[in-house]
């Protein structure tokens, strides 16, 4: 069975409410690939009240999700918060987390594993830095952060892996067609020797690093990329482009 084309917009720490809600209705209005899941993630405070403008076809994510239930962690919301308040995704180890707030593989790990425990879906991130990759160590990196989830034996149909490499984040610098497939093979490849091959034929494999919609169609051609965690581009219209940029695989909105 062909994987379904995904594409996630980060909207990170930015917006308001009514200019959030602009987005979406954009959104809503506007003829999307059917073939495409589309997910969005604004700011944990627009959650609720953005869930219920959206329309049925889009799904909403968290940035982040505690692996705790509830209790003395100011500032936390829990993967637990989250599925009670019917928000089926959330984003883990966005680079920003691992390298702004420090989170280990273990830890991203580990709220990975709560996510999915209540019935969260996961975009889990993965990438290495420009240093890790003028050094040869892309694989290196990568590997070691996939492992950290795969020695947890998660339920893999509730994971979407987002390969980000961190110097393509916000820098409007982005990887190659080639050299971003050549990653989304190796993870697979790895994923086969050291999971399953059934899980590595299915799983998704989605690109993200400066997307837009003037470079995604081309990167959407590519055979391992299955789509798009988006970051700047989901604040702006040309999102809509991003959604659709699978159309030439398909033929068909």
């Amino acid at each position: 069975m062909a994987r379904k084309f995904f594409v996630g917009g980060n909207l990170k720490m930015n917006g308001t409410l009514d200019s959030i809600k602009k987005l979406v209705e954009n959104l809503n209005n506007a003829t999307l690939d059917s073939n495409t899941e589309v997910v969005i993630a604004p700011p944990a405070l627009y959650l609720i009240p953005i869930r219920d403008h959206l329309r049925k076809e889009i799904e909403l994510s968290a940035q982040d999700a505690y692996t705790k239930d509830q209790g003395a962690f100011t500032g936390e919301v829990s993967a637990w918060q989250l599925s009670q308040a019917q928000i089926p995704w959330t984003i883990i180890g966005h680079s920003e987390r691992r390298s702004l707030f420090a989170e280990s593989d273990e830890a991203v790990a580990e709220k990975t594993l709560a996510s999915i425990s209540h019935n969260l879906k996961v975009i889990f991130c993965i990438g290495e830095s420009l240093e890790e990759r003028e050094a040869n160590k892309t694989e290196e990196i990568v590997f070691r952060q996939l492992k950290a989830i795969a020695d947890k034996k998660p339920d893999w149909s509730k994971l979407v892996i987002a390969y980000e490499p961190v110097w393509a984040i916000g820098t409007g610098k982005v990887a190659t067609p080639q050299q971003a497939q050549d990653v989304h093979a190796a993870l697979r490849k790895w994923i086969s020797s050291n999971v399953d091959d059934s899980v590595a034929s299915s799983i998704r494999i989605v690109y993200g690093g400066s997307v837009n919609g003037g470079n995604a169609a081309k990167l959407a051609t590519e055979p391992d990329i299955d789509g798009f965690l988006v970051g700047g581009a989901s604040l702006k219209p040309e999102f809509v482009d991003i959604v659709n940029a699978n159309h030439s695989k398909t033929g068909k909105l």
